[in-house]
């Protein structure tokens, strides 16, 4: 009897390609001798996907050159057939158009039609086609080997950092005490790092427990176990680079020593905010506080990109659906959670959602970068109405060095701002104070235009900068009638006195007082007109206009005032609105200064008399000072000596 000679015929899909399964099956003698045709439209939807940068594409491409080696050691024979598909229908992938090309090839040629995809499968199988599913392969997590990147990795490593022709470093140590070192003597080669990703990516599709969060034009970013890892190389970086951060530490909400008072608000659904520097332990700590939660029957989710918060299975991590937090957070109020952790909370729209669902009555809790305990507090302005803002986050606990340094509340009243005495200065009011002692610590309210936060110190230390802020208001307002210059001094908490040219004097009092009346009352002061230039020394000791002279308790009382001491450098306060980013730094008004950001100096610029420095906000300037904000890295204005 003859031996049967008869070629199998193979018409493979895209997904088969890539997962790299057809060229071992014929290696094991399962396809051995087939007739191999791969569709031009699996070719243009590989090389598509490679020279967007994305791996999968390059590990397609990678099969192909191992069918071909197959096919010329004769275990093979290997075709090409098909049309191309156009620019378009690459781009419309998505919607199918290539998986239909790739079925009408294999209606063409026949043979046995191979694919991962389940739907594809489907379709083909309606379609008459002779269709073998490949169920998607994965290993049991005993069988998984151990991966090259895992060697760069000892105990207290927390990332790994390689790139081409540089030294491999890693960050080591406890939390609190992190170094950057050299992990290696040898360079990385731009071949290890291509077999490394490679084994990273077979990993993230074989492990049931991993996954490829996303994959885009030069950069693909994975999750394997309790690793998260960004695979990046050109255009979207210079060269490539793989960066792996796993946690070094799983820590109880028991660590931290918090008190019942404060374990009991954290579990009452409240806004809170977890804040620190990188590196700090935000993640870690907003981890245990998710862990403790879930213990006390608190139904928690977590809205995170990409999904890397270690938590139990019981809380279910949710990444941007359909590539927007927007649509994740209408699920959730669907779902409606008791608690929800926001990992980060960065940009405008971040904190919109956080603000929003806080509002709907899910308890939130939100990662965020900060330098201090009140610049979390201090991102909400311009983003969120001033009055809600306490409805929104009324704690704010911040980590440095993996350990509570601070734990701030929020609460909301009206009352005159302190350092000021007059009834007619209350108005809504921000109070800020320590948890613990419940020393009120800040206080944020609006004085004119302007969003004020306001430390609070001792008593002596107070009134100058609440005169000083006064102060500007009032030459404000009396500058609209007074072109020329205008000085302001304040001799008590209710009382200034103003000076402008003798010959706008009474252009600022007005026709029997009125425009002078119409200012106090604006401002809540009273106010005595002078002029600038006195005429004589006793000629301008006794000149004024709209009020009695002084007594010489008052003169002695004028002139002990002093300004505020003059610093050399400060953290502004910056706000947002629609057209400029404001560098508050009322301390250097009128100075020529620096500014930095992490001492990497950034521009120069002139604080105006109100104590500010405005950028445009679609200015790279504006734009790389927000960008520092969310990175939490200080932002430094500094005296030009």
């Amino acid at each position: 009897m003859a031996e049967d000679k008869r070629i199998w015929r193979i018409v493979p899909d895209t997904s088969v390609i890539i997962d790299g399964r057809l060229s071992s099956r014929i290696r094991s003698g399962d396809f051995r001798g087939a007739e191999v045709i791969i569709p031009e439209a699996v070719v243009s939807e590989l090389e598509a996907q490679a020279n967007r940068g994305k791996e999968i594409g390059f590990k397609g491409l990678e099969e192909l050159l191992e069918l071909r080696r197959l096919a010329d050691r004769d275990e093979i024979l290997l075709q090409f057939s098909g049309v191309q598909p156009t620019l378009e229908e690459i781009k419309l992938s998505k919607e199918g158009r290539v998986d239909a090309l790739i079925r009408s090839t294999a209606v063409e040629v026949g043979g046995l039609f191979l694919s991962e995809d389940r739907v594809q499968s489907l379709i083909a199988k309606a379609k008459g086609l002779n269709v073998e599913y490949m169920h998607p392969k994965t290993l049991d997590p005993s069988e998984l080997p151990r991966l090259k990147v895992e060697h760069f990795f000892t105990e207290d490593t927390m990332s790994v950092h390689l790139k081409n022709g540089v030294l491999p470093m890693a960050k080591k140590g406890p939390v609190g005490n992190i170094h950057y070192v050299r992990i290696r003597e040898t360079p990385v080669t731009s071949s290890e790092l291509s077999s490394i990703s490679r084994e990273l990516i077979e990993r993230a599709r074989l492990d049931p427990e991993s996954f490829i969060e996303m994959s885009s034009s030069g950069a693909t970013v994975l999750q394997i176990r309790n690793m998260r890892i960004a695979i990046a190389h050109p255009p979207f970086s210079d060269d490539m680079e793989i960066t792996v951060v796993r946690p070094t530490v799983v820590v109880d909400l028991e660590h931290y020593r918090l008190s019942d008072k404060l374990k009991e608000r954290i579990v009452s659904q409240r806004g809170i905010l977890i804040a620190g520097p990188p590196g700090a332990g935000k993640s870690t700590f907003a981890a245990g506080v998710a862990r403790y939660l879930n213990d006390h029957g608190q139904v928690v989710k977590t809205m995170e990109s990409p999904r890397d918060l270690q938590v139990p299975p019981e809380i279910t991590q949710y990444s941007p659906l359909n590539g927007r937090m927007e649509n994740t957070a209408d699920l959730l109020l669907l779902v409606r959670p008791d608690y929800t952790i926001y990992d980060e909370v960065r940009k405008t729209s971040d904190f919109l959602i956080f603000a929003d669902m806080r509002l709907a009555g899910v308890g939130m809790i939100g990662v965020v970068h900060a330098t201090r305990a009140v610049d979390a507090i201090q991102r909400l302005i311009g983003r969120v109405e001033l009055g809600v803002i306490p409805q929104v986050v009324d704690t704010v606990i911040f980590i440095d060095k993996g350990e509570v340094a601070k734990v701030l509340v929020l609460e909301f009243t009206v009352k005159v701002p302190h350092g000021m005495t007059e009834q007619d200065l209350a108005r809504p009011v921000i109070i800020i104070a320590d948890f613990e002692t419940r020393k009120v610590e800040y206080e944020i309210y609006t004085y004119g235009e302007q969003v004020v936060v306001m430390p609070i110190g001792p008593s002596t230390d107070l009134r100058k900068p609440a005169w000083k802020l006064a102060g500007e208001e009032i030459r404000n307002v009396i500058s609209r009638y007074a072109s020329g210059p205008v000085e302001v001094e304040l001799v008590s908490d209710d009382s200034a006195i103003v000076k402008v040219r003798e010959s706008e004097v009474r252009k600022v009092i007005g026709k029997g007082g009125n425009v002078i009346d119409r200012i106090e009352n604006l401002l809540g002061l009273h106010i005595d007109v002078r002029e600038l230039e006195a005429e004589a020394p006793e000629a301008a000791k006794g000149r004024k206009y709209g009020a009695e002279s002084r007594t010489p308790r008052e003169k002695q009382r004028m002139s002990s005032f002093e300004e505020a001491p003059v610093v050399s450098s400060v953290h502004p306060l910056i706000e947002r609105n629609k057209k400029h980013i404001i560098l508050g730094a009322p301390e250097l008004a009128g100075k020529d200064v620096e500014v930095y950001i992490e001492d990497e100096y950034l521009f120069s610029a002139t604080i105006s008399r109100h104590g500010e420095v405005k950028l445009r906000a679609n200015s790279d300037l504006a734009a790389d000072i927000m960008e520092a904000q969310d990175r939490g890295e200080p932002i430094e204005i500094r005296l030009i000596s």
